[in-house]
């Protein structure tokens, strides 16, 4: 397994000037650990495979390396990279974009919900770097719109999601299709079974940048549990919010079904709400992280499509109304908050039912931290009444201040 000192700085790692200049302008000022341990080992053109958390940085890490190695004299396809969802696939290519700035690589998006047309007339101009899902890079291999024949890099971000959701087949047809000679760089929070296998299967002497074990979540993100029955999960989302007041939160639900029931509950009478999950079409989950980006959304009820690399900046709070079936997931979801600023603490809220104690006991495990009991003022005031009168609330509104405080939302509950 490879082990590296952080460096002082990206020319420090082998970059280029050209490379270097860039990054010096969008702002970039040191590596962090994934970067440091993995762009060295993509730069010597070698198979690697690098493991950490959520936002720590991955997409730079084989983002720069391509762009240094990139052949502009060629007209051909040169790099690859798969992604599990429509929105970071568009992530990574605006940052591609961003960290090859002046560099006069093209990129192409390819993904399903969107017309293929200008995504083929895309490839047709010859772009150096190909972004997307697989099923729409298949779809474009099918259509011989797509020649992967003279690719020299793939990437498989978030490896283990790809798995997770049902990808397996579709990335080893597409890898099945690549340039013998091309260097496969596997990016993923887990390295589980299914992960293993697929690098073994199609990776060659990969070696290992394993950053996973350093602050499984960070630091800055206070987290807690609340011990909820599920009928009095809703009441208690209206009292959490009421006493964290967030700058922008997420709920995340296990189910569609869920999110969009207590969507449509709060949107009659909560402003800035929003949902976001695998049955909305392509345009209005664009919508949605756009608005989140801008911060006009205040609160998000969403599915883990949003849980895996998803870079917003501004959320404050994360609340599992519903505990995550995976540790993994957990990390994922906690992961989304604790950004605003270098010294801004996100929090985190788990609703827990009285027969999930095992599942918080197995996250806390694999977080190797306890979770604090959530503090309410009035533990025991989930009486049926209470329930009832959330219903009848006819003042449920918010007015937004210059300093984002969550204002009064009711005024009364009697």
């Amino acid at each position: 397994m490879e082990k590296s000192e952080s460096p002082q700085t990206f020319a420090d790692l082998g970059l280029e000037p050209r490379i270097v200049k860039v990054l010096e302008q969008i702002g970039f000022t040191a590596p962090t650990p994934i970067q440091a341990g993995l762009i060295p080992v993509a730069l010597r053109g070698l198979d690697c495979i690098g493991q950490a958390r959520t936002g720590t940085g991955k997409t730079a890490s084989f983002v720069l390396p391509i762009a240094q190695g990139l052949d502009m004299s060629l007209e051909t396809v040169q790099a690859l990279i798969l992604c599990p969802t429509r929105e970071l696939s568009e992530q990574v290519d605006n940052e591609f974009k961003l960290l090859s700035t002046g560099l006069k690589i093209d990129t192409v998006l390819v993904v399903g919900g969107r017309p293929v047309g200008p995504q083929i007339r895309g490839l047709q101009q010859c772009a150096n770097v190909v972004i997307g899902t697989p099923g729409r890079v298949i779809d474009l291999i099918q259509r011989k719109a797509l020649d992967l024949k003279h690719v020299r890099y793939v990437v498989l971000d978030e490896a283990d999601r790809m798995l997770d959701i049902g990808f397996r087949k579709d990335i080893e047809r597409i890898l099945s299709v690549c340039s013998e000679k091309h260097q496969t760089m596997l990016l993923s929070a887990t390295l589980d079974e299914p992960v293993e296998k697929l690098a073994r299967k199609f990776m060659h002497n990969p070696r290992r940048i394993d950053l996973s074990e350093d602050s499984v979540v960070v630091e800055t993100i206070q987290q807690y549990f609340c011990t909820v029955e599920e009928r009095k999960k809703f009441p208690l989302l209206v009292r959490v919010l009421l006493k964290e007041r967030p700058a922008q939160a997420i709920v995340f639900c296990r189910t569609k079904r869920r999110a969009q029931q207590l969507y449509e509950r709060l949107s009659k009478r909560l402003p800035e709400v929003t949902a976001i999950h695998g049955d909305l079409q392509q345009r209005q989950r664009d919508k949605v992280i756009k608005r989140l980006r801008e911060g006009q959304a205040r609160l998000v009820l969403a599915t883990d499509i949003v849980g895996r690399g998803i870079d917003i900046s501004g959320i404050s709070h994360i609340i599992n109304y519903d505990i995550p079936e995976s540790c993994d997931d957990y990390i994922h979801r906690v992961g989304r908050t604790g950004r605003l600023s270098s010294n801004s603490e996100g929090r985190a809220v788990t609703f827990v039912t009285p027969e999930q104690g095992g599942e918080l006991t197995r996250i806390e495990m694999r977080i190797n931290t306890l979770l604090e009991e959530y503090p309410l003022d009035n533990p025991d005031a989930f009486e049926s009444r209470e329930v009832q009168v959330v219903e009848e609330i006819e003042v449920f509104e918010t007015k937004r201040t210059e300093d984002s405080e969550w204002d009064e939302i009711f005024t009364e509950l009697t």
